[in-house]
């Protein structure tokens, strides 16, 4: 937008702009003359703003010191400028002291960004090494990423709330790049968030009621090529290295990093909405962009290092709980505030619906990295009155021992179920004694949930997701195979669970084949069968495969790319997905939100358990099971209309013969299965007869 067209905007809409400038928010902020710029830090003792004509800019074209005295209200930072405009561009540089004994990063000629900017500029092509040094992180020059001045000003006067209840909640987990940079995704601007925006319809047919994207807020995808190491041609594909919290990736957009970015995610959010579906954010509050020792510094680290991060007892180096160099010190006063404002403005401002909280343990450690048992920036989360319609999801663990799933310190939040997922993979690859954990995971893991008024739907539900196996590379490999990684296959778990059936890897041997695919539909009716929210990772349901890598965070090429290909090859798979999702929403039995307890009532009791040819289950030893899911209202909490279901799963490699019980509404009817074909059914004596490896569903109506 030119300046004469930009200024004759903001003077038609000065009557919505504050008179007299303020010291916050935080952030660069267009006011009625000029813009308001505010930035925190307490260890400062000089600050410049600098402000740019260009994104490649070497040098600015204007730069301002703000005077302590005058520009100075405690720990904030603040500046009006009557020159500046929506669509420039501006960094800062700071000067100061650290406190006596912690290291200090305050260089004045390394440019800083805000860590409020809502756009950030970088060279324009996704990869691109254009203007970087090997081995060098950049200090300053036409590289580095400049916040972008911008006014919000979309019209969000079509969107509504979906406000889905978590109980009718089908999560789908994708990377937004990843789900159409393949040349098959037939979209007209791969890898971007209008390329997204093409695939809409393909899931609105899946049955899919929120997308979990992978990190959307800026990163540098590029930062392996500048430690110059064995991965210095790859990049960081999955995101997780936040740059810049309030930007959405500018990389992502097919318009420009120039400010448009914020339109086409918008435009993006907007047009789920419009399709029922939600739009979940996998948020990475645990540590930044800018690593450990020797890391880059971008933002926090040279406004102020102390306050932003967890540090060691000498005060000199990273605590790092997270794996990835640094720890964000989530609670502490400023850090929480700061992170409360990004959440409200991704909810209020970007009109996302919930969040994913990458390693969220680390929100649970104080200031000396230990967990605390009621933490504040968690506790805020949960209380906050402006996210109470939001999702709230905790991955419940960290990467220095923290194991938190079934005792994450807050009701609010539902948790990723790796018991689960491990549970249930173990079922299927044949491990004995693992009836009495598929039982329980079946029912919403009231070992982990059943306390302080919980529910099932605490338990997010999954068998994988984008940090390990595939579906498919489950039921083919059992070894890793990280090679292409640059880490010699050190890298990814070496504990999967997994089973390749006679072969590592692709065979043309059908009788594997088969196998393998009925084993995936085995994993997929488990999960949409189990009570809790199920997780979809994108293209399992059409047999995506990562070729055995079961960590392909730097893998941006045909290895994590979803290959449309196969949802030509696989429609089978994917029609069955289909039918499963149809299934749910259509039983309120599989959708309960309080837990199964066995006792018996009026109408017979909620569940009960069935082992072989009307026996007893045999806990510790046999691989099969059956359980009655009774849907009388009694059993669903008043719901009348809820069907009671007869569900058989045998992971044997034998046929087994089951016994339906007495139906407790109306006869038994056969729904749907894994097998080839419907099983062997004699119905004067209620004997059904099914195959190995198989899941069978029978149901009653009420």
């Amino acid at each position: 937008m030119s300046r004469t067209r930009t200024e004759r905007a903001v003077k038609e809409n000065s009557h919505l702009l504050p008179s007299v400038p303020m010291p916050i928010p935080y952030g660069a902020h267009p006011v009625e003359d000029g813009v308001q710029f505010t930035l925190f830090s307490r260890h400062a003792t000089r600050v410049w703003l600098m402000l740019f004509d260009a994104p490649d800019a070497e040098t600015p074209s204007e730069e301002f010191e703000l005077n302590a005295e005058k520009h100075r209200i405690g720990d904030i930072w603040h500046i009006h400028i009557k020159t500046a405009r929506v669509g420039m561009y501006y960094l800062y540089r700071l000067e100061g002291r650290a406190p006596p004994g912690m290291k200090s990063f305050y260089n004045p000629e390394q440019w800083i960004l805000d860590p409020y900017a809502q756009a950030i500029s970088r060279p324009p092509a996704w990869g691109s090494s254009d203007g970087l040094v090997k081995g060098r992180h950049p200090e300053r020059g036409s590289w580095f990423p400049k916040g972008i001045i911008v006014r919000d000003e979309f019209d969000w006067a079509d969107d509504r709330t979906l406000k889905i209840p978590l109980s009718e909640t089908v999560i789908y987990e994708a990377h937004l790049h990843g789900f159409t940079a393949h040349s098959s995704s037939g979209v007209s601007h791969p890898g971007t968030y209008r390329g997204f925006h093409d695939k809409i319809p393909y899931l609105q047919r899946l049955g899919v009621t929120a997308v979990e994207f992978l990190p959307l807020q800026e990163f540098n995808e590029m930062e392996y090529f500048h430690e110059n190491s064995k991965r210095k041609d790859l990049r960081n594909y999955w995101g997780y290295s936040t740059l810049a919290f309030f930007a959405p990736n500018g990389r992502y957009a097919a318009g420009g990093v120039y400010g448009q970015q914020l339109k086409e995610f918008k435009k993006l959010v907007l047009a789920l909405h419009r399709a029922g579906i939600e739009v979940i954010l996998d948020v990475v509050f645990n540590h930044t962009a800018e690593g450990g020792n020797g890391g880059p510094t971008y933002s926090f680290r040279g406004i102020d290092n102390c306050v932003y991060y967890i540090m060691d007892e000498m005060g000199r180096n990273y605590a790092n709980y997270t794996g990835c160099g640094n720890t964000v010190n989530s609670n502490h006063p400023v850090v929480r505030d700061f992170i409360m404002h990004c959440l409200r403005y991704w909810h209020l401002h970007m009109h996302v619906d919930g969040f994913r909280f990458d390693l969220a343990s680390i929100l649970a450690r104080g200031r000396d990295g230990e967990l605390l048992p009621e933490p504040p920036i968690v506790e805020h989360i949960s209380e906050d009155p402006a996210l109470r319609d939001c999702k709230i999801i905790a991955e419940a663990w960290d990467a220095a021992g923290a194991y938190q799933v079934g005792s994450f310190p807050s009701e609010r939040f539902s948790e990723w179920n790796g018991r689960y997922r491990d549970d249930i993979r173990k079922f299927w690859r044949g491990d004995s004694g693992a009836l009495g954990a598929l039982a329980t995971r079946l029912t919403g893991s009231a070992d982990l949930y059943d306390r302080d008024s919980q529910s099932p739907l605490k338990s997010i539900n999954f068998v994988t997701c984008h940090d390990g196996f595939t579906l498919r590379d489950l039921v083919m490999y059992e070894q890793k195979h990280n090679d292409a990684n640059g880490e010699d296959n050190r890298d990814g778990e070496s504990n999967n669970h997994s089973r390749n059936y006679g072969v590592e890897g692709e065979t043309d041997n059908k009788a594997i084949n088969a196998v393998r695919f009925r084993q995936q539909k085995n994993l997929l009716a488990t999960l949409f069968l189990s009570q809790g929210v199920p997780m979809l990772l994108a293209g399992d349901e059409f047999s995506r495969t990562q070729k055995g890598n079961n960590n392909a965070y730097c893998q941006d090429n045909d290895i994590s790319w979803v290959d449309w290909n196969l949802l030509r090859e696989n429609n089978d798979l994917v029609e069955f997905v289909r039918q499963l999702i149809r299934f749910r929403k259509s039983q309120r039995t599989l959708r309960r939100t309080r837990f199964l307890t066995g006792q018996p009532f009026k109408g017979g009791a909620d569940i009960a358990w069935y082992g072989r040819d009307g026996r007893a289950p045999e806990w510790h030893h046999d691989q099969t099971l059956a359980c009655l899911l009774n849907g009388y209202r009694e059993a669903t909490g008043g719901h009348t209309d809820a069907d009671s279901l007869f569900i058989i799963f045998n992971a044997s490699e034998n046929e087994a013969t089951f016994h339906l019980p007495p139906a407790p509404g109306r006869a038994w009817q056969f729904e749907w299965t894994t097998q080839e074909s419907q099983p062997a059914w004699n119905r004067p004596d209620a004997r059904v007869t099914i195959q190995a490896r198989s899941v069978t569903v029978f149901s009653s109506p009420s």
